[in-house]
């Protein structure tokens, strides 16, 4: 379900009833009547809809994390908030960009629609910018021909599972993050998608190397061997962005993350 058309939905008619009443039935309503059901919830939840709407459409927005594919920077049921604005204003349901503001940025970790079925919104962290030349070979990050530095950690434990994975702290953006790897996945990536511009990567046992076109960018998870993102399905288009997630808000497992961010 859309739930930002059924918002905007539900912010036309509560709106119209509003009008209607403001306009046109008060005025013809004795003084001591009550007003009709229909006006007073109407009307009345029309201030609360439109609160809502102009927050979650153009301030911030709430997610839940439905899977591992961040780990460790986010954990399967995470609640977090994504800043709607940081890369410009969008049309609600449209998401058509009327002000410019930022671009994304390597290390971001952004909110978007995933290109292969645009009614999901999927989460990944920007790894590729327009123009730049990725590649990803026995799972180590190239990027314009620069190894992004990286420093191993203590292995990661995986509570749910009770296995470890190999945790680095990998430098992309101004801040580091953790980011893992598994010890017996193969380098090699399985089944890659016929995506827009397929052309622009090369596949190979050791992995991938993609340059990103224009408009477009790559977009890599934290759990690297647990995550189906540009490696496999391609780029993000601009026109995707749904935003720049910053905020673990609950967590019901673990109210210690609440503040947090990785």
């Amino acid at each position: 379900m859309n739930f930002a058309l059924i918002l905007l939905i539900l912010l036309l008619v509560s709106g119209a009833v509003w009008a209607a009443d403001a306009f046109f039935f008060r005025k013809r309503r004795a003084v001591d009547a009550s007003e009709p059901w229909w006006v007073e919830y109407g009307a009345s939840f029309f201030p609360v809809i439109l609160v809502v709407f102009v927050l979650r459409s153009f301030i911030v927005e709430p997610f839940k994390i439905p899977s591992g594919s961040m780990i460790p920077t986010l954990l399967v049921g995470d609640f977090i908030l994504v800043n709607k604005y940081t890369y410009g204003i969008r049309l609600p349901v449209a998401n058509l960009k009327i002000i410019d503001i930022n671009s994304p940025q390597r290390g971001d970790v952004m909110v978007f629609r995933y290109p292969e079925d645009p009614s999901l919104d999927y989460i990944k962290r920007v790894v590729g910018l327009p123009g730049d030349k990725v590649a990803y070979q026995n799972k180590r990050l190239t990027i314009n021909g620069l190894p992004v530095a990286v420093e191993q950690v203590e292995d990661y434990l995986h509570p749910e599972r009770l296995y470890y994975s190999e945790q680095f702290v990998e430098q992309l953006g101004e801040e580091g993050h953790r980011m893992l790897n598994d010890r017996d996945a193969p380098a090699y990536i399985p089944h890659p998608a016929q995506f827009p511009n397929r052309e622009n990567c090369s596949y190979n046992s050791a992995g991938v190397i993609c340059t990103v076109p224009a408009g477009e960018y790559f977009v890599m998870g934290d759990n690297r061997d647990n995550s189906r993102d540009s490696r496999f399905w391609g780029f993000v288009p601009e026109a995707n962005i749904v935003g720049k997630a910053f905020f673990i808000w609950l967590n019901f497992s673990d109210f210690k993350r609440i503040g947090s961010f990785g």
